[in-house]
């Protein structure tokens, strides 16, 4: 453990330098002055520095407002502070029955964050813009609280670090019992909200498929979000779920429970297990092929389960497979981030993977993958959906 005085906190680029960073002379975080570029030619252009010092140290800014999102969350103070208009810390604190002083603290970051609103008067308020995003879970497709996680179990991270070594990564079982979770949490909205709404429909035939009683395989369920979504709006259709992780089986599980669905099942075993009876009207592949170590062999397996007059529906996330097209996404380094701490880490965990992660499942490859199992056609769909694309895959 370390600790930083508050007077080390004053960073190199100051908020209002950051457009004429040639005024400011000033240097923090415990580090010695830059020579100016004038003194020392050989040495990298000082304002260069402080720039790409201002950057690094944003992202411990993230780092640190992310962490508080996460304590915002779990504490219940987004929803408490949801339609409830300006509140004081104190009377936030009494209907959370949490402690003032730290409430009061949490609210003055998420100001700063710009997360909340402060008014003149010393109240705080969730608008109903922010309230979409960080409270409004049940009926926002922009709703993003949940997707933080508080951190990366520190045994999580000394199997990151291994697998640099080894080239074999941690499978999503391995990756911690918040991973799950978070993910169902994180992709939620868009398969309770837009999949019976807006995906669905715009499928030829599925739709009617489904009300008349269709066989619905989920390859790659997770905590069965997608699959028990289906299941309620279409109690005529069947519905099983796949999924290697015994976590996310335990959590789909349970959540078809708590709906009390009768038409959903959920098996703990990978692609390989979904048996090629030919009879599947829909399959579901929904952020998982990119994960997957052999996602070729799962495509080939789900050709043997579909009907020939089926639909295999792929959502996966948005990418070109050319780093400088996808350089135009402001948040690229975050997929990148992904990728190293899950996806690819789950698509290299067993030998001989094809090692795709969450930016390799590009339409090109897609469609090469497609081809090679046995499918005819595949069409692109833009849902708006901001990270993925979807893919009505047919025979």
């Amino acid at each position: 453990m370390y600790r930083l005085r508050c007077l080390d906190l004053v960073l190199s680029v100051p908020v209002a330098a950051q457009s004429d960073r040639k005024e400011h002379k000033g240097y923090g975080l415990g580090m010695a002055p830059t020579p100016d570029s004038s003194d020392s030619p050989t040495r990298p252009d000082s304002d260069a520095i402080k720039a790409l010092s201002f950057t690094v140290w944003s992202y411990k800014m993230g780092e640190q407002v992310s962490l508080m999102i996460h304590l915002g969350d779990r504490l219940g103070l987004y929803r408490a502070m949801n339609g409830a208009g300006p509140v004081s810390s104190e009377s936030l604190a009494a209907d959370t029955n949490l402690n003032e002083r730290l409430v009061q603290e949490w609210l003055l970051g998420q100001a700063a964050a710009k997360l909340v609103d402060r008014h003149d008067d010393g109240r705080f308020e969730l608008t109903p813009v922010q309230s979409a995003v960080m409270a409004d879970e049940e009926n926002s497709l922009q709703f993003a609280a949940g997707a933080f996680r508080g951190g990366t179990e520190p045994a999580t991270i000394d199997g990151l670090i291994e697998s640099f070594s080894t080239g074999t990564g941690l499978t999503y079982e391995q990756q911690g019992s918040a991973a799950a979770a978070g993910l169902a949490r994180m992709t939620g909205p868009w398969s309770r909200l837009a999949l019976t709404s807006t995906i669905l429909p715009a499928l030829n035939g599925v739709v009617e498929k489904l009300e008349a009683g269709a066989l619905v395989i989920d390859v790659g369920c997770g905590a069965g979000v997608t699959a028990t979504t289906i299941a309620g709006a279409f109690p005529k259709s069947t519905c099983i779920g796949y999924d290697p992780s015994e976590t996310a089986i335990g959590l789909a599980r349970d959540r078809s429970q708590d709906l009390g669905l009768k038409n959903v099942e959920f098996i703990s075993q990978g692609a390989d297990a979904v048996p090629a009876t030919s009879d599947a009207d829909l399959i579901l592949c929904f952020d998982c092929l990119h994960d997957m170590p052999r996602p070729d062999l799962a495509l080939q397996a789900i050709r043997g389960a579909l009907s020939d007059s089926g639909t295999l529906l792929v959502k996966d996330i948005r990418s070109s497979g050319n780093f400088d097209r996808d350089a135009k996404n402001p948040f690229l380094a975050m997929f990148y981030g992904f990728s190293i701490s899950s996806c690819l880490q789950s698509a290299m965990s067993e030998p001989d993977s094809l090692a795709l992660g969450t930016l390799g499942l590009h339409p090109e490859r897609l469609r090469e993958l497609a081809s090679e199992a046995g499918f005819g056609s595949v069409e692109q769909h833009d849902f708006e959906d901001a990270a993925n694309l979807y893919y009505e895959v047919t025979v």
